[in-house]
């Protein structure tokens, strides 16, 4: 196979449900991404992208009818140049950057921009036809995240457990603590509260221009669910959010959230032919499905197939990240891997749970940072991980170059 690399990766700061970018659309947020990734690497010819791939959880609203599609034509390709969304829950930013890799180590092409957008302040209320001409039977439910229009059969069999339900029987089945959720969480807002003021994030981040009701647009240029001002007591003062006597709360949770990424993907034809530096080297995938009522374990079978077909071992990962949708589920991922919650590779610069989770952008989000904090390190191996609603595990092993 011909090995693919990441060359570059931009993305939104991520913002608050019904915050700083609640009046973006989505396609104009991938759109803004993918012409901020093209304006970093001027080199880079529009019209010879092979595909761009992005990962989009909702599709339901403005971002239907094919996102990635969409959102390359804003951004001024050529018609020429294809698209493709691409739709694994949680994972789905990640799922598009390995479909792209694949593509790329078949032969496929040999220069791809994958990624991934949520918004989740922008997804609609849907409703269903009634049964019948006249009929009272419709449903409407509110798409930002979770179930809708069940199938009774898939209800029957596996059951319909909320996230946090998921995340409350991981933390019945590996016996973790409501003082070890909260600490993670703190840890996580703290250590993303120094990436940010530190200015890590800004090479991976373009700002957003918000308009305004009068005067210039306002650029939202930081990352805003970041809470490094919190502490133990006030996490620990958070009541249970989804059982009456539960330990999983807002706070040891990740949150609702907006955002879009885009990476640069391309083969080694590709570096040559347009004069590109990469960033690191796609090692393996693996992805694995789970019991839907546990689907927060996903990571450990899916990292063990990644590190198998690799021929790589756990202890020769310099830095792992965890998407971190709650703290008791990735607790519950590092135990399953054998690891100490206080390991210094998890998660260096925090995770979902500081940053904020916007379910498409998530994958590929973590995909570039990991790749950047391989080069800051001066590591070699960064292990990439996702747990996917409905029970399933993404993880893929990337490499400094």
């Amino acid at each position: 196979m011909k090995p693919a690399y990441i060359v570059d990766g931009i993305r939104t700061p991520i913002g608050n449900f019904g915050g700083s970018l609640s009046a973006v659309r989505p396609d104009d947020m991938a759109a803004l991404v993918i012409q901020e990734l093209l304006k970093r690497n001027p080199s880079t010819d529009p019209a010879a992208i092979a595909d761009v791939i992005l990962g989009c959880a909702n599709q339901a609203g403005e971002d239907n009818r094919n996102v990635a599609r969409m959102a390359l034509l804003l951004a001024g390709l050529p018609t020429s140049v294809p698209g493709e969304t691409v739709n694994r829950l949680c994972a789905s930013g990640l799922s598009a950057s390995i479909a792209a890799a694949r593509a790329i180590q078949s032969g496929d092409g040999d220069l791809f921009i994958s990624g991934g957008v949520e918004s989740m302040t922008r997804a609609p209320y849907v409703m269903s036809k009634p049964s019948k001409a006249f009929g009272t039977d419709s449903k409407m439910y509110d798409s930002s995240f979770g179930w809708r229009f069940v199938n009774e059969k898939l209800e029957a069999l596996y059951g319909i457990d909320a996230m946090g339900e998921t995340a409350e029987n991981l933390v019945d089945q590996y016996h973790i603590s409501r003082d070890d959720q909260d600490q993670f969480a703190y840890e996580s807002h703290q250590r993303a509260g120094r990436a940010r003021d530190s200015g890590r994030f800004s090479e991976e981040i373009v700002g957003v221009p918000i308009p305004q009701r009068k005067g210039e647009p306002l650029l939202f240029a930081q990352d805003e669910f970041i809470k490094s001002e919190t502490t133990l007591d006030v996490l620990a003062k958070l009541r249970p959010a989804f059982r009456k006597n539960g330990s999983v709360t807002a706070g040891n949770s990740s949150g609702l959230n907006d955002g879009a990424a885009a990476l640069l993907l391309a083969s080694e034809d590709g570096l040559k032919q347009h004069n590109l530096t990469p960033r690191a080297r796609l090692v393996s995938m693996g992805v694995a499905g789970v019991e839907p009522r546990t689907m927060g374990i996903g990571p450990v079978p899916a990292s063990q197939l990644a590190l198998k077909k690799a021929g790589l071992t756990l202890d020769q990962m310099d830095i792992i990240e965890f998407n971190e949708a709650f703290a008791a589920q990735t607790l519950a991922c590092v135990r399953g891997l054998g690891l100490e919650g206080n390991d210094p590779r998890i998660n260096p610069n925090g995770g979902a749970i500081a940053l904020g989770h916007p379910l498409g952008m998530s994958g590929a989000r973590i995909l570039n940072t990991a790749a950047l904090e391989l080069h800051k390190q001066n590591k070699r191996y960064a292990l990439i991980t996702m747990c996917v609603g409905v029970g399933q595990g993404y993880a893929a092993i990337i490499e400094k170059v």
